[in-house]
């Protein structure tokens, strides 16, 4: 996908004074830097003491230990998984290689790597995940933990590989802050964890290429921070690893100078970020996972490295993590909310560990858990070690003293009930800053769990690049459990990562108050001249949901939308729907009326265009039932949908 000068005029649009002279600014800083590429200053005597305090690897738990080996051992064979694409080649990879699409990045000055087309680079992801570097910190953690060291080795192996292929400046892994920050993340745990090894000095402040680099990634992030619209996780993550760098790798003139900006970058940017009551302002949830992550490992090391951090900065983090326990559902899953990319900001763990169980545990053995918390009961390595380095805090701060349901910043509101039933519903802004650049046309959306499986599902993400269609299917309105008038979406789209026009919503009442019936009502007013309002109901005693949906203003034509997760079976006669799935062997079921004054249809798997369909992950996709009811809707007439789950 390349931009045309349309988008770029759109772009334009959205930026402000401030950041048009910055980015003016970044232009000429980009075409001085082609002719004067200045060497690493001189190293002498640098000595890495970042390191583990004694005992922290004996506290992994067995059974975390056990996964993250047999990870690491599936990375010695060469074989991975990203993004669905399984690559068998790791064992001597090819740094600029998409297995995807079998092509090839091209070679040139960063600044002039086309990297959003598709066509002449591939998909940019596929390229840019294996140099996160993060199944490296997988390899390092393994040789912590068994002392092997063909683990070591092979780290050092492909850092040396890596160094070689891919100069300061030159070609596509030069190109993203956020790829640099986490890099550097990277490397910095690698290098702790490698700290027995006989050969890691010599591969890091032995090494003068190993120090060129660390230089130039840190220079370039000084250089070309996200600016004003771009502000969003993009920016955290560049602060994160510069931060990380200068205080585990401080051993430049300037590193001290990197230290006290990237410290204030990130300061700042987690509190822009970041509601008062905790949820991320992209209301992504993945993204809320990346940005703490990356808080706490950027605590970690100023910490480590007896570099105060404001108080700012721990609350942000604390505030993130209780509003993460709040939100989950009874098996620990966040909602499916915007965009989602699989990004992580310190992976050291192996294949079947919970990203937010660890989150929480995390945030139990810095900040202390409420009572109110869910229980996790599943195990991670990554705790272990970032808690050995953070100091434990209990910020100035009152706390929650019981679960909250109702984030009005966010317009989140989560209604449960018996049997496990967790209903999230949206009444929040578009998304972030002007771009709301993850956010999809999702206004007044619910999303309903049973016992932790999806039954009316948000779809996900899928892409971001090279597959227009689908990504604006996934993040259109049609794509979620909303109401969509007169084929267009709520908010208007200029481009994969930009929203010209947002809906605004507003939350017109919340009662979670009682034990008997839950409710939530919401509008927005993304369709000119008429305002969709939406009321559920979520009654206890005989466990049903009720939504009712109206369109005030000229009568319209609509399309109501229920996406089924890739669990549940439908058998859709007239306008209702028998649902039936299994859990834990168990059958399960439950009854969907769907407005009568509406035709009903059952869609799955349909490419053009694209309509019923599932991603569980970036890059994956299966077919799931959408029910889709069309007609008309205006004036005082309203739907009314129940969905009544069964004994």
């Amino acid at each position: 996908m390349t931009m045309s000068a349309g988008w770029y005029l759109r772009r334009l649009s959205r930026m402000g004074p401030r950041e048009i002279g910055g980015r003016a600014v970044d232009a000429v800083r980009r075409r001085r830097w082609r002719s004067a590429r200045p060497a690493c200053p001189s190293v002498t005597g640098a000595r890495f003491t970042a390191v583990l305090p004694a005992g922290t690897i004996a506290a992994i738990p067995p059974d975390a230990a056990k996964r993250l080996i047999a990870e690491a051992d599936r990375l010695m064979y060469g074989h991975a998984e990203y993004f669905g694409v399984v690559r068998d080649d790791l064992a001597d990879p090819d740094w600029w290689y998409d297995p995807k699409t079998g092509r090839r990045a091209p070679w040139g000055h960063a600044f002039d790597v086309p990297y959003r087309d598709e066509d002449a680079v591939g998909d940019i992801k596929q390229i840019w995940e294996l140099s996160r570097h993060q199944y490296l910190t997988q390899l390092a953690a393994a040789y912590a933990i068994t002392g092997n060291e063909r683990y070591a080795e092979r780290v050092a192996e492909h850092l040396r590989s890596w160094w070689a292929a891919n100069a300061p400046l030159r070609g596509v892994h030069w190109i993203s802050g956020i790829e640099l920050g986490i890099r550097l993340l990277s490397w910095v745990w690698i290098r702790r964890l490698l700290d027995g090894w006989p050969g890691a000095a010599g591969l890091f402040e032995g090494n003068p290429v190993a120090l060129n680099q660390i230089w130039h990634h840190q220079r370039w992030l000084a250089a070309f921070p996200s600016r004003g619209s771009s502000a969003n996780n993009h920016v955290i993550a560049e602060a994160a690893g510069q931060l990380a760098a200068a205080c585990a790798f401080g051993w430049f003139p300037s590193s001290a100078r990197w230290r006290a900006d990237a410290l204030r970058s990130l300061e700042r940017h987690l509190r822009g970020n970041t509601f008062g009551s905790g949820l991320n302002r992209e209301l992504a949830t993945e993204y809320h996972g990346l940005v703490l992550e990356l808080g706490l490992a950027a605590v970690a090391e100023a910490d480590a490295a007896g570099v105060p951090v404001p108080a700012s900065i721990r609350l942000v983090l604390l505030r993130m993590t209780d509003a993460l326990a709040a939100i989950v559902d009874s098996h620990l899953r966040p909602p499916r909310q915007g965009d989602a990319d699989d990004g992580h900001g310190l992976v050291v763990d192996g294949a079947g560990t919970d990203r937010w169980g660890s989150l929480l545990a995390t945030g139990d053995a810095v900040f202390g858990r409420l009572d109110w918390w869910p229980e996790v009961t599943g195990t991670d390595v990554r705790t272990p070690l970032l808690a050995a380095l953070i100091e434990p805090t209990r910020p100035a701060t009152t706390r929650p003293a019981s679960r909250p349901a109702h984030f009005a910043d966010a317009g989140l509101t989560v209604l449960r009930g018996p049997e496990e039933i967790w209903c999230r519903c949206d009444g929040g802004p578009h998304g972030f800053l002007s771009i709301a650049a993850h956010a999809h046309a999702d206004a007044l959306s619910v999303e309903v769990r049973h016992d932790g499986v999806d039954v009316l599902a948000d779809p996900g993400t899928y892409c971001y690049h090279g597959q227009p269609a689908w990504r604006q299917y996934f993040r259109s309105t049609l794509g979620h459990n909303t109401l969509e008038s007169d084929g267009r979406d709520q908010s208007v789209s200029g481009g994969p990562f930009l929203w010209l026009r947002h809906a605004r919503s507003r939350v017109l009442a919340v009662d979670t108050s009682g034990e008997g019936v839950a409710r939530w009502c919401a509008e927005h007013d993304g369709y000119q001249r008429s305002v969709h309002r939406r009321r559920v109901e979520l009654t206890a005693a005989s466990r049903e949901l009720r939504v009712f949906d109206e369109v005030r203003g000229p009568s319209r034509d609509v399309r109501l939308a229920f996406h089924l997760g890739p669990a549940i079976a439908a058998d859709l006669v007239g306008n209702r729907a028998v649902l039936t799935w299994m859990r834990d062997g168990e059958g399960r079921s439950a009854v969907l009326d769907l407005p009568g004054q509406l035709s009903w249809r059952a869609h799955r798997g349909e490419t053009d265009p694209p309509l019923g369909w599932y991603s569980a992950g970036f890059g994956r996709k299966e077919p799931t039932t959408t029910l889709v009811g069309t007609g008309f809707a205006g004036g005082a007439e309203g739907f009314t949908t129940v969905l009544r789950f069964r004994g």
